[in-house]
Protein backbone atom coordinates (compact mmCIF):
# COMPACT_ATOMS: atom_id res chain seq x y z
CA UNK A 1 0.00 0.00 0.00
CA UNK A 2 3.06 2.50 0.61
CA UNK A 3 4.36 1.56 -2.75
CA UNK A 4 1.18 2.57 -4.47
CA UNK A 5 0.68 5.58 -2.31
CA UNK A 6 3.72 7.28 -3.04
CA UNK A 7 3.57 6.26 -7.24
CA UNK A 8 -0.24 7.78 -7.01
CA UNK A 9 0.98 10.53 -5.53
CA UNK A 10 4.20 11.14 -7.51
CA UNK A 11 2.08 11.00 -10.49
CA UNK A 12 -0.68 13.47 -9.10
CA UNK A 13 2.68 15.64 -8.74
CA UNK A 14 3.88 15.47 -12.42
CA UNK A 15 0.23 16.20 -13.57
CA UNK A 16 -0.09 19.44 -11.44
CA UNK A 17 3.18 20.85 -10.06
CA UNK A 18 3.37 23.62 -13.01
CA UNK A 19 -0.86 24.56 -12.25
CA UNK A 20 0.48 25.10 -8.67
CA UNK A 21 3.29 27.07 -9.80
CA UNK A 22 1.25 29.47 -11.85
CA UNK A 23 -1.14 29.90 -9.54
CA UNK A 24 1.66 30.57 -6.63
CA UNK A 25 2.93 33.05 -8.90
CA UNK A 26 0.10 34.79 -9.18
CA UNK A 27 -0.53 34.97 -5.41
CA UNK A 28 2.83 35.97 -4.53
CA UNK A 29 4.47 37.60 -7.79
CA UNK A 30 7.60 36.03 -6.90
CA UNK A 31 9.34 32.71 -8.27
CA UNK A 32 11.35 31.82 -5.49
CA UNK A 33 7.96 32.38 -3.50
CA UNK A 34 6.11 30.50 -5.37
CA UNK A 35 8.13 27.62 -5.33
CA UNK A 36 8.43 27.75 -1.06
CA UNK A 37 4.65 27.51 -1.49
CA UNK A 38 4.40 24.93 -4.04
CA UNK A 39 7.09 22.90 -1.83
CA UNK A 40 4.85 23.49 1.45
CA UNK A 41 2.01 22.66 -0.45
CA UNK A 42 2.82 19.46 -1.77
CA UNK A 43 4.65 18.43 1.38
CA UNK A 44 1.31 18.80 3.41
CA UNK A 45 -0.80 17.07 0.96
CA UNK A 46 1.59 14.17 0.86
CA UNK A 47 1.19 13.87 4.33
CA UNK A 48 -2.51 13.28 4.46
CA UNK A 49 -2.72 12.02 0.85
CA UNK A 50 -4.19 8.76 1.83
CA UNK A 51 -7.21 10.63 3.53
CA UNK A 52 -7.77 12.50 0.34
CA UNK A 53 -10.36 11.67 -1.80
CA UNK A 54 -9.46 11.64 -5.35
CA UNK A 55 -12.37 13.72 -7.04
CA UNK A 56 -11.76 16.55 -4.08
CA UNK A 57 -7.72 16.37 -4.17
CA UNK A 58 -7.62 19.83 -6.15
CA UNK A 59 -9.66 21.75 -4.82
CA UNK A 60 -7.75 20.43 -1.44
CA UNK A 61 -4.39 21.36 -2.71
CA UNK A 62 -5.57 24.87 -3.87
CA UNK A 63 -7.14 25.39 0.00
CA UNK A 64 -3.53 24.01 1.52
CA UNK A 65 -1.64 26.57 -0.89
CA UNK A 66 -3.91 29.39 -0.16
CA UNK A 67 -3.73 28.96 3.44
CA UNK A 68 0.18 28.78 3.53
CA UNK A 69 0.00 31.51 1.26
CA UNK A 70 -2.36 33.99 3.47
CA UNK A 71 -0.60 32.33 6.88
CA UNK A 72 2.93 33.28 5.27
CA UNK A 73 1.40 37.23 4.24
CA UNK A 74 0.09 37.53 8.04
CA UNK A 75 3.75 36.08 9.38
CA UNK A 76 5.68 38.39 7.38
CA UNK A 77 3.43 41.81 7.60
CA UNK A 78 4.91 44.26 5.14
CA UNK A 79 8.22 42.83 4.81
CA UNK A 80 8.35 42.23 1.08
CA UNK A 81 11.53 40.91 -0.37
CA UNK A 82 12.13 40.96 -3.57
CA UNK A 83 15.24 40.32 -6.39
CA UNK A 84 15.54 42.39 -9.20
CA UNK A 85 16.41 40.25 -12.42
CA UNK A 86 19.24 41.89 -14.29
CA UNK A 87 17.68 44.12 -17.39
CA UNK A 88 17.18 41.82 -20.62
CA UNK A 89 16.28 43.19 -23.90
CA UNK A 90 13.21 43.05 -25.50
CA UNK A 91 12.49 41.34 -28.40
CA UNK A 92 12.55 43.60 -31.56
CA UNK A 93 8.90 42.89 -32.42
CA UNK A 94 7.83 43.73 -28.89
CA UNK A 95 6.94 47.06 -27.26
CA UNK A 96 8.20 47.08 -24.07
CA UNK A 97 5.93 49.85 -23.24
CA UNK A 98 3.19 48.17 -23.46
CA UNK A 99 4.01 45.75 -21.01
CA UNK A 100 1.95 45.29 -17.88
CA UNK A 101 4.35 44.45 -14.58
CA UNK A 102 1.61 41.62 -13.29
CA UNK A 103 3.28 41.00 -9.95
CA UNK A 104 4.02 45.15 -9.37
CA UNK A 105 -0.01 45.88 -10.62
CA UNK A 106 -0.79 42.94 -8.19
CA UNK A 107 1.08 44.23 -5.01
CA UNK A 108 -1.33 46.84 -4.96
CA UNK A 109 -3.90 44.66 -3.93
CA UNK A 110 -4.68 43.15 -0.52
CA UNK A 111 -3.83 39.51 -0.32
CA UNK A 112 -7.35 38.53 -0.14
CA UNK A 113 -8.08 40.51 -3.00
CA UNK A 114 -4.97 39.28 -4.79
CA UNK A 115 -6.02 36.01 -4.11
CA UNK A 116 -9.77 36.22 -5.41
CA UNK A 117 -8.78 37.99 -8.61
CA UNK A 118 -6.22 35.31 -8.96
CA UNK A 119 -8.09 32.62 -8.88
CA UNK A 120 -11.09 34.10 -10.49
CA UNK A 121 -9.37 35.23 -13.87
CA UNK A 122 -5.90 33.69 -13.81
CA UNK A 123 -7.05 29.79 -12.51
CA UNK A 124 -11.03 30.68 -14.41
CA UNK A 125 -12.52 29.24 -10.66
CA UNK A 126 -16.64 30.11 -10.57
CA UNK A 127 -17.67 32.39 -7.40
CA UNK A 128 -19.22 29.71 -5.74
CA UNK A 129 -15.73 27.76 -6.14
CA UNK A 130 -13.54 30.44 -4.80
CA UNK A 131 -16.08 31.19 -2.13
CA UNK A 132 -16.02 27.03 -0.89
CA UNK A 133 -12.21 27.70 -1.02
CA UNK A 134 -12.10 30.93 1.04
CA UNK A 135 -14.49 29.53 3.00
CA UNK A 136 -16.73 33.10 2.90
CA UNK A 137 -20.44 33.88 1.21
CA UNK A 138 -20.14 34.36 -3.12
CA UNK A 139 -21.48 37.93 -2.10
CA UNK A 140 -17.77 39.01 -0.44
CA UNK A 141 -16.53 36.99 -3.01
CA UNK A 142 -18.25 39.03 -5.83
CA UNK A 143 -17.22 42.38 -4.09
CA UNK A 144 -13.56 41.82 -3.09
CA UNK A 145 -13.20 40.51 -6.84
CA UNK A 146 -14.83 43.83 -7.69
CA UNK A 147 -12.98 46.10 -5.58
CA UNK A 148 -9.43 44.57 -6.70
CA UNK A 149 -10.44 44.61 -10.41
CA UNK A 150 -10.90 48.43 -9.85
CA UNK A 151 -8.21 48.92 -7.98
CA UNK A 152 -6.43 47.05 -11.20
CA UNK A 153 -8.11 49.63 -13.31
CA UNK A 154 -7.10 52.51 -11.65
CA UNK A 155 -3.25 51.43 -11.69
CA UNK A 156 -3.39 49.64 -15.56
CA UNK A 157 -3.13 51.81 -19.02
CA UNK A 158 -6.23 52.17 -20.85
CA UNK A 159 -6.65 48.85 -23.54
CA UNK A 160 -5.68 51.06 -26.43
CA UNK A 161 -7.03 49.32 -30.72
CA UNK A 162 -4.01 48.37 -32.91
CA UNK A 163 -4.88 48.98 -36.65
Amino acid sequence: MGQAKDTDFSEYFEARVQQFRRLAFGMCGDWHGAEDLVQATFVQLYRRWRRVRPDTVDAYARRILLNTFLTGRRKRGKELVTSYPPERAAPPDHDSHERIDLERVLSGLTPRQRAMVVLRFLEDLSVAEVASLLGVAEGTVKSQTARGVEALRAVLPSPTSKE
